[in-house]
């Protein structure tokens, strides 16, 4: 009889241990696991916990927004050598490069001596509307001295940009004077052109060259080309080398006008992103212009899509080196304080198949970073055969062989020029003693040289000038000996370095491009092609229907 009685109540026994159980486990959670985190959690959790931890326990006062922006691109730079963090007050700088304008005064400088130099000033901008001029040197901004060792780029930068139509009070001293004269420049919009340089090569051949691809490159395009064609071009040349890329539907636009209808650009693909192809509309007014592009290892991106795109469809002649190999799609994606991140969501393909991505081992930024040094050592920059493709064989719609494996690989490899090459000149150029005797001599001669008016006119008077024997002397003063066989031997190359950077700050890009290519093996080899009618890539024998 009391065996069955407690037998009876056990359940109910059991029911309230545990119900007891419940509660305490339950107070001792609540007031002592501040101490650790929880042993079933998510990543995400784990680091908003570890965060929340920081700033409510560390001994010393944290700022948890410094950290953070420390920590998440150590996390990106985990997965990929292109996604990247971009905190809130660097955003406006990124962007700027690829906008069509930004709000500023409108110079371009340099610093030499811990003074900002203005070179250039752009035409109807801000600063030449209050009367600032190429050679000025800015030494005080909104009444703040803007000398010494601290000044660099980036806070210049800070300093002169600003909102449209505010207004920044710039000391400056003109050569020839001492007095500090200061000019007050309400703040404007600064076109940003993706388009350097059109001219006529010769009679027959136009150039364009394109330093990146932003949202003005299609629209600058067709004005480009609607000046080569009032002067009767007949065959085309763009040159993208060293253009970092940029949007990829201005690359899309462009291509679009050389293609034919329904011609596959590009296409992206990634493990949550579903294939998206670009195709050709047909609507493009060049589809049988002869065209030559030019790529370097400096071509990336953007400009890499466009050059595979012409030739996996046999619509142009490659010709330069290996292009970057960056076919990587970033998404950008803002956070509430007004900074962003973009993350690597899928790849880029070209027509036939190929990645443009190189090879990278996630996390190693370094290694990937060295690639190009590692690519000159190598001797790709010399030789053809030094080039190493390391993906599979593709086909392009004639059948000629093309490679993965990263970058676009030229029809027509042209190597660096290394002609009169000496370790006289390599340590002249690398030390930037170049640089500081042209940018000197432009200065000290700025009213002289501003009478020429035109490249011809101002490379004739350069000649005369001597400026190869006066660079020397410079130079032997700063430290680098004079080598007499050696300056003889790179004469040609120290002339175009030193007239190409005063050209560019007397006149502007087109014309130092202009100067440039007068002597370039690239443009001397399209030119070749052009005159034998190379410039439409050739079905191979082997692919020919018998």
């Amino acid at each position: 009889m009391n065996q069955n009685r407690k037998n009876r109540y056990m359940p109910l026994l059991m029911a309230l241990c545990v119900a007891i159980g419940i509660v305490m486990g339950t107070f001792y959670a609540n007031h002592f696991s501040g101490n650790r985190l929880n042993i079933i959690n998510s990543g995400s959790n784990r680091l908003n916990n570890l965060l929340h931890i920081i700033d409510d326990q560390y001994v010393d006062n944290v700022n948890i927004d410094s950290l953070v922006d420390k920590a998440i691109p150590q996390i990106l730079a985990d997965l990929d050598p292109h996604s990247v963090y971009i905190s809130a007050k660097d955003v406006q700088a990124t962007n700027d490069d690829l906008k069509g304008s930004f709000s500023g005064v409108g110079i371009e400088f340099n610093i030499r001596q811990d003074t900002l130099h203005v070179q250039n000033v752009v035409k109807n901008a801000p600063a030449e509307r209050a009367g600032l001029l190429a050679g000025d040197k800015i030494v005080r901004i909104d009444g703040k001295p803007f000398v010494g060792k601290d000044i660099n780029n980036e806070e210049a930068m800070r300093r002169l940009k600003g909102p449209k139509d505010t207004k920044v009070v710039l000391g400056v001293v003109r050569y020839g004077q001492k007095k500090i004269k200061e000019f007050t420049v309400i703040r404007g919009d600064i076109p940003q052109k993706s388009i350097t340089a059109t001219y006529m090569l010769n009679d027959d051949t136009g150039y364009i060259r394109i330093k990146n691809f932003g949202e003005t490159t299609y629209p600058e395009l067709l004005i480009a080309l609607a000046k080569l064609s009032q002067e009767g071009f007949k065959s085309l040349v763009i040159d993208l080398r060293d253009n970092t890329g940029g949007y990829l539907q201005s690359a899309v636009q462009m291509a679009n006008e050389f293609l034919p209808k329904n011609k596959l650009v590009v296409y992206t693909q990634g493990r949550k992103a579903q294939r998206q192809d670009y195709l050709s509309d047909g609507h493009g007014s060049y589809q049988k212009l002869p065209l030559v592009v030019l790529i370097n290892e400096g071509s990336a991106s953007a400009s890499e899509i466009f050059a595979g795109a012409m030739q996996d469809n046999d619509r142009a002649t490659i010709i330069g080196r290996r292009s970057f190999g960056k076919g990587l799609v970033q998404q950008q994606m803002a956070f509430t304080d007004g900074s962003l991140i973009r993350l690597t969501i899928a790849r880029y393909y070209t027509p036939s198949g190929r990645c443009i991505q190189k090879p990278y081992t996630a996390g190693d930024d370094a290694d990937y970073g060295q690639d190009i040094y590692s690519r000159y050592q190598h001797g790709e920059f010399f030789s053809q055969d030094s080039i190493k493709h390391t993906g599979p064989a593709y086909h392009t719609g004639f059948g000629r062989t093309v490679y993965g494996g990263g970058g676009i690989t030229p029809d027509i490899f042209v190597p660096e020029d290394t002609l009169g090459m000496t370790s006289y000149y390599k340590q002249a150029a690398m030390s930037g003693l170049i640089l500081q005797f042209a940018y000197s001599y432009t200065d000290e001669n700025r009213r002289k040289l501003s009478s020429y008016k035109t490249l011809p006119e101002l490379e004739a008077y350069l000649d005369k000038q001597n400026l190869i024997e006066q660079f020397v002397v410079y130079a032997d003063k700063h430290g680098l000996q004079r080598r007499n066989l050696m300056i003889r031997k790179s004469r040609s190359l120290l002339k175009r370095f030193i007239h190409s950077r005063i050209i560019y700050g007397m006149l502007d890009d087109e014309a130092w491009t202009t100067y440039i290519n007068q002597s370039d093996p690239v443009i001397k080899a399209t030119i070749k092609v052009f005159r034998e009618n190379a410039a439409f890539p050739k079905r191979p024998l082997s692919s020919k229907k018998k």
